[in-house]
């Protein structure tokens, strides 16, 4: 059966699961200087110091008076956007299309944030009223992310027929849906097209870890992690990797697109992630204390996700509370909703978990396996029905055993043929699914515990 599992970063690049390589951001260009003057030469030196909150406060004051002022709504849309305000940036923006229907560049950002904000719906609806040639392989690219953030990918397939087949962009994009798709080899391979047509992106390095811990090939992972860290230590000392310290206040460096950039929030949760599989938990913690310094309000769904589950002997309660929290407040990690049942039946609190089932049931068919789920109830039903609950589990223990049996015989021919590589490759497989059938029977064997029948035990 599933245990708890520490999540990775499963989009694939940073902060959206689509973005590209060289980043959807960096497509949103500041406005145009329209004036001279003392007012202007300090909003665009806000701009290039990237103080941005500083310039949008003087741009709101100037929008009181001159509330459909275009200079100073887009410089307020450019603002929001880059402070990763997207639900903000779209609403600017729409009123820009409102406003100036004639830009075609104005609607082609105000679909851009309403997928940066997860509206991908809206956002395919607005990528429909855009004609221009000028923004036509963009568009397709846009409704590619889209369409594959919906898990559409057919349809993602067929908006990247659309684009120039050498543009790295969609490579990546080619790559992701690969990975989705779970061809995890061909997906690095289009990542490493990619890497090599740009250089050094520690995004799309990160997205060949992630296909090599798919892929179960942990040092590998871990040398592609290793790399962006220090390179992310190098080019950034401003973001105080490794400055966390127990018992010390540490300035957070907040989510700065200078952090996302660097992908090494995503590098350390997967990092940590392979050191939880590989049972290294002391290391996974430091793996998480090394990142750089945040609030717990500005933390990712990933790393909270993580600090939660590592959390979890040490602070069931805080544990518990960022757990319910990620349920409360999607899109959380795929892990979150099958780990806090979990976690629940292995605290004993058998009520909550039966609770957090009734009143989640439409996530059931979405995160939990068909044996997942029957595992899940058995659990539950066996304080109050141990006989029924102990048929389930009997009859989840029939499919184990028959799964482990057919394993056996691809052992038996890789080591007739002394085939050492699919003597390996067998191996673990049949080592996942004994570890999958374990809990059934250790939960067989707690029926029998909790009649006080020690023989059957």
């Amino acid at each position: 059966m599933q245990t708890n599992r520490l999540t990775t970063q499963h989009r694939l690049v940073t902060g959206q699961r689509l973005q590209t390589a060289s980043g959807i951001g960096s497509r949103i260009r500041p406005p145009t200087k329209v004036q001279d003057g003392q007012y202007t030469a300090t909003i665009y030196g806000l701009l290039a110091k990237q103080k941005y909150e500083e310039a949008k406060i003087i741009i709101q004051n100037q929008l009181e008076q001159f509330p459909n002022n275009r200079a100073a709504l887009s410089i307020l849309a450019y603002c929001q956007y880059m402070m990763q305000d997207y639900l903000g940036a779209a609403t600017s923006y729409e009123k820009l299309v409102r406003y100036y229907p004639e830009i075609e560049k104005y609607r082609t950002y105000h679909a851009q944030s309403l997928y940066k904000a997860g509206l991908y719906q809206e956002c395919l609806k607005v990528c429909q009223t855009i004609h221009s040639a000028e923004y036509n392989q963009r568009i397709e690219k846009l409704q590619a992310y889209a369409e594959y953030e919906c898990d559409e990918l057919a349809s993602t397939k067929a908006h990247l027929e659309k684009c120039l087949s050498d543009d790295p962009d969609v490579l990546v994009a080619q790559g992701c849906v690969l990975f989705k798709e779970e061809k995890y080899d061909e997906a690095r391979v289009k990542f490493q097209q990619a890497l090599n047509f740009l250089g050094y992106v520690p995004q799309i390095a990160y997205n060949i870890a992630l296909c090599y811990y798919k892929m179960k090939q942990y040092p590998t992972a871990l040398k592609y992690m290793q790399e962006i860290i220090e390179k992310g230590i190098r080019d950034h000392p401003e973001l105080s990797v490794g400055s966390n310290t127990e018992g010390m206040e540490v300035r957070s460096v907040g989510n700065s697109q200078t952090l996302k950039e660097t992908a090494l929030v995503e590098a350390f949760n997967l990092k940590a992630a392979i050191e939880y599989v590989l049972k290294n938990f002391q290391a996974a913690a430091e793996a998480l204390k090394d990142m750089p310094p945040r609030s717990e309000k500005e933390l990712d769904a990933v790393t909270l996700h993580n600090l939660a589950l590592l959390q979890m002997e040490t602070d069931a309660t805080a544990g518990f509370s960022k757990m319910k929290y990620l349920l409360q407040t999607p899109p959380f990690p795929p892990e979150t909703f099958a780990n806090l049942l979990l976690l629940y039946c292995k605290h004993g609190y058998y009520y909550l978990a039966a609770d957090i089932l009734v009143e989640n049931a439409h996530l059931t068919f979405k995160y939990l396996s068909p044996d997942l789920y029957d595992f899940l109830q058995a659990l539950i039903e066996a304080q109050t029905s141990p006989e029924e609950a102990f048929q389930k589990f009997d009859h989840l223990a029939s499919k184990h055993i028959e799964v482990l049996r057919k394993l056996t015989k691809p052992i038996q021919e890789a080591q007739m043929n002394r085939d050492s590589e699919a003597t390996k490759k067998a191996l673990k497989e049949f080592d996942e699914a004994l570890d999958a059938y374990i809990p059934v029977l250790m939960a067989m064997a707690k029926i029998y515990w909790d009649i006080e029948n020690y023989a059957m035990r």
